[in-house]
């Protein structure tokens, strides 16, 4: 299975930014968490980060020709407003799944809560920090009933 995880902006600045919120883990210790999960569960996984709506928009669209499986989405601040990467995710049609690190409806600033890509997803995994990536995949890939 062929599986593309798309990081939006600022995730590249964990471990940096707003420890108290997102923890002292780097994004490369995410990526090498996914890396690991990856060959816990034979799949092929390409990790993907941008700060530009319009380069996660093109790397959709490069899925779909690609003919990736599945995608894990975590578009970070573009969860808020960003109706391109809702209609990209809608125009390719492959099963993608959001994932937050934190719980956006439970954070303090009012717009976090808004979200216009959860209607273009199968589901949505928030709030564990890098387990809701685990539970993302475990979904995409039909494994389900080894989330916890």
């Amino acid at each position: 299975m062929n599986i593309l995880i798309i990081n939006g902006p600022n995730l590249n600045m964990l471990g940096i930014r707003e420890k108290e919120i997102y923890g002292n883990n780097t994004y490369n210790d995410l990526v090498h968490y996914l890396k690991s999960l990856a060959k816990m569960y034979n799949v092929n996984l390409e990790v993907f980060q941008s700060n530009s709506e319009a380069e996660i928009i093109n790397k959709l669209h490069e899925a779909y020709f690609n003919k990736v499986d599945g995608i894990i989405i975590n578009p970070a601040a573009f969860t808020h407003y960003s109706y391109a990467i809702y209609d990209a995710i809608k125009a390719i049609n492959i099963k993608t799944i959001e994932v937050h690190l934190t719980n956006i409806y439970e954070r303090e600033e009012d717009f976090r809560k808004t979200n216009v890509i959860k209607a273009a997803c199968s589901k949505s995994f928030y709030g564990k920090g890098f387990i809701s990536y685990k539970e993302a995949l475990l979904y995409l890939i039909g494994e389900e009933n080894e989330i916890s």
